[in-house]
């Protein structure tokens, strides 16, 4: 990258004209993303966080980086506040005529404003701007507010030929030469980001099992426009990993066991493993809290909150309302007898996919982002390693259903999940020291949690699996045995 690219002029980009250009594009655009977070409610307008010329737009090809708030009409609930309109991350390509090659990235042609007669795309789908993100990494480049940084003990060569993951839904990522992989962040929050703040602290501990980071994207803002922070808080735009090549993630290989008839025992023994080894290393790196009766009533109050909500939305849930709700009292009545709890940095948001194993059989932890949902502060709170252990439960049980749930003839291999469950929590004991087993109601709790979270996820989004969750749902409201 030369020094004219890196210190290009943003005259296009700051024209007062430039997104009212965009803004009809970018209307219908948008909302046909995967990972657009506003679906089923119109986008009424945009404004413009930051505007970044990364290539000048005057010349053959432009690059530009656009943060901006998609402004849509939101009804505040008593579990979901009003909030400003969501901030997302934009790289828009700009040509006068768009190759064939690139045509299913076409965003479409402005008829005003500084881009008028040009051509805007997803610039993600073209090697050359690819390259060029990966060029301001290796060489640690200030770009207007952007901010590119390294670790400069790992080599990034500048000759690896980009691709674009087309399996992202939440993000988008690109892969360079199988050797490096960069996951950029679509809905931007300002503050320290878990996928970049819990790898580099794992790194800082020698932990193996996750990717330590290569480089990282930052936006440099003197305010916060996007009124979620303080001023001059960071906005992480995207970490590079190392990629693991040949690894596949846990969700495939458990559904291409459970169609061959294979026990998963093993590998979900070995994953209890790695899960308990990243939760020692980030105990060990980032400090640990207590959770007393306060601290858990207010994590019963919360948990209690989302039934209220989901029988509101899912009304066959309401029989069940009881049992779930005694899986809460449990936990409550455990606080009110004095009991306490130990809670650190967890992964927050784990099940088979986010897991990768490789050609060896060695497991890895990847995306640490956590609920994308949720606040940025939630999710960098302590919270007890039960939690990461009750959303890999519930994914074994999703993966014994899935089978029949997508429509094929398979049934699920019986015990199949049990077993896996069993294998996984007497790996973790091995390598964390601690059965998660022998805290049965915080376990139940924060797996009741979760399946009560995926009914209402499949209700809205896949009618078709609601089956799955709620056959969980009937399990979990049955009484303890004592």
């Amino acid at each position: 990258m030369s020094e004219a690219v890196i210190r290009s002029a943003h005259s296009a980009s700051t024209s007062p004209g430039l997104l009212a250009s965009l803004d009809p594009l970018l209307r219908e655009w948008l909302p046909r993303q995967r990972w657009f977070a506003g679906k089923g409610r119109p986008v009424t307008g945009f404004s413009l966080v930051s505007a970044t010329e990364v290539l000048p737009l005057n010349s053959r090809l432009g690059l530009l980086h656009l943060l901006v708030r998609a402004h849509q009409p939101l009804v505040p609930t008593q579990s979901a506040p009003a909030h400003p309109a969501d901030c997302y991350q934009l790289l828009l390509g700009v040509r006068e005529t768009l190759p064939p090659r690139l045509a299913p990235a076409l965003i479409g042609h402005p008829t005003q404003g500084p881009l008028a007669g040009l051509t805007v795309y997803e610039a993600l789908h073209d090697p050359r701007p690819a390259d060029v993100l990966l060029e301001a990494l290796r060489k640690q480049a200030h770009i207007g507010e952007l901010r590119f940084e390294r670790d400069l003990a790992q080599e990034i060569r500048g000759d690896l030929v980009p691709r674009l993951v087309t399996a992202e839904q939440s993000n988008s990522s690109l892969v360079y030469g199988d050797t490096f992989i960069l996951k950029l962040l679509r809905r931007i929050v300002p503050g320290v980001n878990p996928d970049l703040e819990l790898p580099l602290a794992l790194a800082r501990e020698g932990c193996a099992r996750v990717p330590a980071p290569a480089g990282w994207m930052l936006a440099e803002l003197a305010d916060d426009p996007v009124g979620m922070g303080e001023p001059g808080d960071p906005y992480v735009l995207g970490v590079l990993q190392p990629f693991l090549q040949g690894a596949t993630d846990g969700w495939e290989l458990a559904l291409r066991g459970l169609a061959k008839g294979e026990d998963f025992g093993g590998a979900a023994r070995a994953l209890g493993r790695a899960t308990a080894e990243v939760h020692t290393a980030l105990a060990r790196a980032l400090p640990e809290v207590t959770m007393g009766r306060a601290q858990m009533e207010l994590l019963v109050e919360g948990m209690t909150e989302r039934l209220t909500a989901a029988v509101q939305t899912v009304p066959s849930l309401l029989p069940y309302a009881p049992g779930l709700r005694s899986a809460f009292d449990a936990l409550a009545d455990l606080a009110g007898e004095g009991r306490t709890w130990t809670a650190q940095r967890i992964h927050g948001d784990l099940h088979l996919g986010q897991c990768l194993r490789s050609p060896s059989g060695s497991w890895s932890l990847i995306d640490f982002e956590g609920e994308p949902s949720k606040p940025l502060a939630e999710r960098r709170l302590p919270q007890p390693t039960a939690r990461d252990v009750a959303g890999m439960l519930r994914s074994f049980d999703y993966a014994a259903h899935s089978l029949r749930a997508a429509g094929t003839q398979v049934s699920a291999v019986p015990g199949w999940a049990d077993a896996c469950r069993a294998a996984y929590c007497s790996g973790y004991a091995e390598a964390g020291g601690r059965d998660p087993r022998t805290d049965p109601v915080l376990l139940r709790a924060y797996e009741t949690d979760k399946a009560i979270y995926e009914v209402v996820y499949e209700a809205r989004h896949r009618p078709d699996w609601l089956p799955v969750p709620m056959a969980a749902v009937r399990r979990l409201a049955l009484p303890e045995p004592s």
